[in-house]
């Protein structure tokens, strides 16, 4: 059986490449867009639970836009429906905004009126550079804030640290809330690393088993979490026990998990 979350197929419609292999009732190329949003949710079904989240700047390709909710695919393969107006003309995305956060002013000054607020990972046209900001789609943003997306980050685990003290949101994607699959996601797509939206996806898809003493960047994996080590002996992660992103001694958490019933690692990967 094919994993929904992974097939961009609804019964009305279909991606073409997948003629011959679901049925629907048309199958489609789809058309290129992209988010202009700073957090949008992914939703299973339309007005669903979200599944995950799409920041500003994300591109998809969209099957179908229904009754105020489009089908798409993400970049990643995460099939879901966001709401239609989330949605805007493909651009040619130059920077990432590099901080925890920021916020884009209506002038190149910062007593300025703020126009919006963006998180870590979104993605911005940069269209004119001004002494200390850039001028993006978005309005005005801090040089010091944006990183250019052909300059990605090195070390997944420095990333992963930003996010320390974000609140847990379940299927969150942001520095306004992550869960344990997207602090890793984050992590590794600020590094232009590959990696699936879901930690069942992210064991299977990602690094190598090992034996060897735990380093920094290693991925440890239960049943439904994941985690990252930034030393040998601790581990950041976007966690429901303390509804936040902390640090936590590996071996504590490897008791804690397992008292609480949520079972033993089931695989510790490298990078």
């Amino acid at each position: 059986m094919s994993d929904r979350r992974l097939t961009p197929a609804n019964g009305r419609v279909a991606a073409m490449h997948l003629a011959g292999q679901v049925t629907a009732e048309r199958y489609v190329q789809g058309e290129a867009m992209r988010l202009r949003r700073p957090v949008t949710d992914l939703c299973a079904s339309p007005g669903g639970a979200r599944d995950r989240q799409l920041l500003l700047g994300a591109a998809v390709t969209v099957y179908e836009d229904r009754a105020g909710w489009a089908f798409l695919q993400a970049a990643d393969g995460y099939v879901g429906y966001v709401t239609s107006d989330a949605l805007g003309p493909v651009k040619t995305m130059t920077h990432r905004v590099a901080t925890a956060a920021t916020h884009a002013y209506e002038a190149p000054d910062f007593k300025s009126p703020d126009l919006e607020w963006l998180p870590f990972g979104a993605r911005l046209s940069v269209v004119d550079e001004r002494q200390k900001f850039f001028e993006t789609d978005a309005g005005f943003v801090p040089k010091k804030h944006l990183r250019p997306l052909d300059r990605p980050f090195t070390d997944p685990a420095t990333v992963a640290q930003l996010f320390f003290g974000v609140p847990y949101l379940w299927g969150g994607n942001s520095t306004r809330g992550v869960d344990c699959s997207g602090l890793i996601a984050a992590s590794l797509n600020a590094c232009d690393m590959d990696c699936p939206a879901d930690s069942d996806m992210q064991r299977a898809a990602l690094g190598h088993d090992l034996t060897d003493p735990l380093q920094r960047g290693d991925l440890i994996f239960w049943e439904g979490h994941v985690g990252m080590m930034v030393d040998a002996e601790t581990m950041i992660h976007a966690n429901a026990h303390h509804m936040a992103t902390t640090y936590e001694p590996i071996e504590q958490a490897i008791a804690r998990i397992a008292a609480q019933g949520d079972g033993p690692v089931l695989a510790r990967k490298r990078l």
